[in-house]
């Protein structure tokens, strides 16, 4: 389980003494979208201005704790040991922050009585009826947005540059916990410095995707030839594929 997390979030759960990956996934940018794209709009706004080859891209980077099994500030009493410093998607969960996705309860790992019309109500006409709620997606939002160069300083300063193609999958880097910690501290610490647009490469394993990056003189390679690398790919088809057969697919969950 991947928990996306702010900037000072992140040093937080380093300072417990937690694992925090860093989390990649890039568009291919060759021209402005419209005005009313919203979904540009939301792209952009989460992501930087970058370059693969010649061709303009944007990238996202999400710095998530990497839980495996129960979280490690779960109580033995099942509460939550941490709660009044709780991440802020925890505070939204099972609230969606994407405008995009819709709140479907079967997707969440919520026991059924939460969904009980005797406990408070969460949406009424699919919209988010908690004012609590809203106020904590829209203190996310701005928050992602605000802290896009300092994550783009912390790979940077750690020399990550392959990202997966939205969509499609993950690149899921997990750097040594002193080095994640430093190179967040200096990335805050230059935030006011300009930003030299960065050059990274596309990883895919669609082969028609790597096609149509090349000819547009972006620099990528398929996911089995990526060798000897620092992170994970993390395939969206894999998974999918995978759970149309009803089988477990191997490598990390993502919720």
């Amino acid at each position: 389980m991947k928990i996306p997390l702010t900037v000072s979030e992140a040093i937080a759960w380093l300072d417990r003494g937690h694992q925090v990956q860093v989390i990649c996934e890039g568009a291919p940018w060759p021209e402005e979208f419209p005005a009313d794209d919203l979904r540009a709009a939301h792209l952009k706004r989460r992501s930087f201005a970058a370059r693969s080859g010649s061709m303009p891209a944007r990238v996202v980077v999400i710095l998530a704790a990497n839980v495996v099994g129960d979280c490690p500030n779960l109580q033995a009493d099942s509460r939550c040991g941490i709660y009044a410093e709780r991440p802020l998607v925890c505070r939204i969960y099972p609230a969606e922050i994407n405008p995009f996705i819709e709140l479907v309860p079967g997707n969440k790992n919520c026991p059924a009585e939460a969904w009980d019309a005797r406990h408070p109500l969460l949406m009424r006409n699919g919209k988010l009826v908690s004012g609590d709620t809203q106020a904590a997606i829209q203190q996310s939002r701005d928050t992602d947005a605000r802290e896009v160069h300092i994550k783009s300083r912390v790979c940077a300063n750690l020399k990550f540059n392959d990202t997966a193609v939205v969509r499609e999958g993950f690149v899921l880097y997990s750097p040594p916990h002193d080095a994640l910690r430093q190179a967040l501290a200096s990335a805050i610490a230059a935030v006011d410095e300009p930003v030299m647009e960065p050059q990274w490469r596309f990883v895919s394993d669609r082969y028609q995707t790597l096609e149509y990056l090349e000819q547009h003189g972006a620099v990528a390679f398929h996911s089995r030839d990526s060798g000897a690398v620092p992170y994970t790919y993390l395939s969206l088809k894999r998974l999918t594929d995978a759970a149309a057969a009803d089988e477990p697919a191997t490598g990390a969950q993502v919720n």
